[in-house]
């Protein structure tokens, strides 16, 4: 299942701290918790199987010690306490071993006796997840990371997270959703489309190592940011880096100095349910974070009902029969992005 062997957003860190933090992710119960850091630097975030190994209590329910020898994630049963990395490096034991039994403390707990360690990073804002080590030579080598974001590293951009955002359909129909360019003078009419404006152009589409890009697409918009006061066309770039991410910027009318980069990135939490973030970066624009982030979610809560609405939630790609929806012209990124599906052989959300 090429699902696992991807990485996936869990959970926003600003929303990992001093507490243990419970999520799913591909069925797994997952526990989240993070060491503390040095001169201001958040600490190492690791991602656990949430069951503790001697009697299947949640560690999701224990605490976050901070030990002499490095930190300790404590189960709430019995207190047994298992190492991140700095607590267990003396030793040389294994990250999530157990390296204390209060009941019994001259005990040496063997390796057997260890929390089932997933691996986890942070990238753009969020806390991602990997279940499995992939085959290098089945998945392609763009995948093998986190999907990359390149306005979020550069400090002449400001950045933010919106979301979470629940939703209750496919993470590839969302997806979808986010490339489609001919849905806003429907959806977000007065906002980011106009029905007297529904003609889009949609460029050049090509796939690559590194996934799907549309470059040169247009659309008119009445409202194309937060901050803007009149209406044009915006031309749009589009990439698709991973099967469950999808990447805009774009730049509003002739003479505006405004541009905006927005990543969409989503947990997969079942075939017809999933959970979105906005990654958002922007130049030029003067709306405060608050306001950014009201526009973003009024822009959502437009889509949501329409997505949610569409029948099958999985998206039809034809993986396991002849696809059940037609296209259009205006349809070229995301005709592209059920072939790229189809091609990876992603399995989840999709028939």
């Amino acid at each position: 299942m090429i699902e696992r062997e991807l990485w996936h957003p869990v959970v926003a860190s600003m929303h990992l701290r001093d507490e243990p933090v419970a999520v799913a992710l591909l069925g797994e119960s997952l526990v989240l918790w993070r060491e503390p850091g040095h001169d201001g630097a958040p600490g190492v975030v690791h991602a656990w199987a949430d069951r503790c190994p001697h009697r299947g209590a949640k560690l999701s329910l224990g605490r976050v010690l901070h030990h002499l020898h490095g930190s300790r994630l404590e189960c709430p049963y019995h207190g047994w306490q298992f190492g991140g990395d700095a607590a267990v490096a003396p030793t040389g034991a294994a990250c999530g071993r157990c390296v204390h039994v209060p009941a019994a403390p001259a005990f040496e707990p063997p390796a057997s006796h260890s929390a089932t360690v997933f691996e986890a990073l942070e990238r753009h804002g969020l806390v991602w997840v990997r279940l499995e080590r992939p085959d290098l030579s089945q998945l392609p080598a763009a995948l093998s990371q986190p999907p990359a974001f390149e306005p979020w590293s550069d400090p002449v951009w400001r950045q933010l997270i919106g979301g979470p955002y629940e939703v209750q359909t496919s993470a590839p129909r969302l997806v979808e959703n986010f490339l489609d360019l001919s849905h806003f003078g429907f959806v977000h009419e007065g906002w980011l489309g106009a029905r007297s404006h529904a003609q889009v152009e949609t460029g050049r589409v090509e796939e690559g190592a590194h996934g799907l890009q549309a470059n040169d697409c247009r659309a008119w918009q009445p409202r194309a940011y937060a901050g803007a006061s009149g209406g044009g066309w915006v031309a749009y770039r589009y990439t698709v880096p991973h099967p469950f991410a999808a990447i805009l910027r774009k730049d509003a009318a002739e003479g505006d100095p405004v541009s905006n980069a927005i990543a969409l990135f989503i947990r997969p939490d079942g075939p017809e349910a999933c959970t979105a973030w906005f990654a958002m970066a922007t130049l030029g624009d003067l709306s405060d974070d608050e306001e950014l982030r009201a526009f973003q979610d009024a822009v959502f809560a437009q889509d949501r009902p329409v997505v949610e609405s569409q029948q099958p939630k999985a998206l039809p790609i034809g993986r396991d029969g002849p696809a059940v929806e037609v296209h259009s012209p205006a349809d070229r990124m995301s005709a592209a992005y059920r072939r790229y599906l189809l091609r990876l052989g992603v399995t989840l959300g999709v028939c």
